[in-house]
């Protein structure tokens, strides 16, 4: 196993050929590397998904330590099921190789204090069980969909999966108020089971869900989430108000909980 911090990737590489990998996305705040524990975690549960040879796990735990420069950034960590010859056969890859690289944080504070529009998106997430929830490096869906919000007036767009499940948000999860009650959609076909999301689900109590889009007529209140912006309250779904007295108590909350 090789350790390329902020290395280049070389064309042999399974991960730029195939897209045959996985990363997790962390952000430092005050100089640790939040929800660390869950991120790794994650990552085992990608490469056993994905059948790759395991890494040195506590090898990696002190690069990812060794990686932070700065009160305020962030690390990606990127594990490619390593370099092989031609072909898309796993079979002879020497690896996994592991990738890590730092960034600066973008500022969201202005989206944490006053919101974003959400959009609903044309594209649709195809279905996989296999791939599900995992953050896998197949990321052309994501891509698109970035591509598609350029030509629109949003913030962001609510994705559905190819069977007309709402699923998430662009490059976020997506949590749904309604009667008091937290919800988020069920990922077992489509779309990335978040760090934020997982700590939140816990935190709210919220309930997994399999939605259609009709089932939001209802909703009183909606954020998006990630690791690296936090709680993004949306002010308007399809140019319909929202709530954003559920969401702000979900920020208080979440500025004090420690996992």
């Amino acid at each position: 196993m090789d350790f390329l911090v902020q290395a280049g990737i070389t064309t042999g590489d399974r991960s730029f050929q195939f897209g045959d990998g996985i990363f997790t996305t962390i952000r430092v705040r005050a100089g640790v590397a939040e929800y660390w524990p869950l991120h790794l975690t994650r990552l085992q549960q990608g490469v056993t998904r994905l059948g790759f040879r395991e890494p040195d796990w506590q090898q990696l735990s002190n690069q990812v330590q060794q990686a932070i420069s700065a009160r305020e950034q962030v690390i990606k960590v990127v594990i490619s099921r390593g370099h092989a010859g031609r072909g898309y056969s796993p079979a002879a890859v020497s690896g996994p190789d592991i990738y890590i690289s730092t960034a600066g944080l973008p500022d969201y504070q202005r989206q944490q204090q006053l919101g974003i529009g959400l959009g609903l998106a044309r594209l649709q997430l195809g279905c996989q069980p296999l791939l599900a929830g995992i953050k896998h490096n197949n990321r052309l869906e994501q891509v698109l969909l970035k591509q598609e919000l350029a030509g629109t007036g949003f913030d962001d767009l609510l994705v559905l999966d190819q069977r007309g499940f709402v699923t998430e948000a662009i490059a976020a999860n997506v949590f749904f108020y309604r009667d008091g009650r937290w919800f988020t959609p069920l990922l077992d076909q489509a779309g990335v089971a978040g760090v934020m999301r997982q700590v939140l689900q816990q935190q709210l109590q919220a309930e997994l869900v399999q939605w259609p889009l009709d089932k939001l007529q209802g909703i009183e209140a909606l954020f998006c989430c990630n690791a690296l912006c936090g709680v993004l309250p949306v002010h308007t779904f399809a140019e319909k108000p929202l709530q954003l007295a559920p969401v702000r108590q979900v920020q208080q909350e979440l500025a004090c909980y420690v996992v």
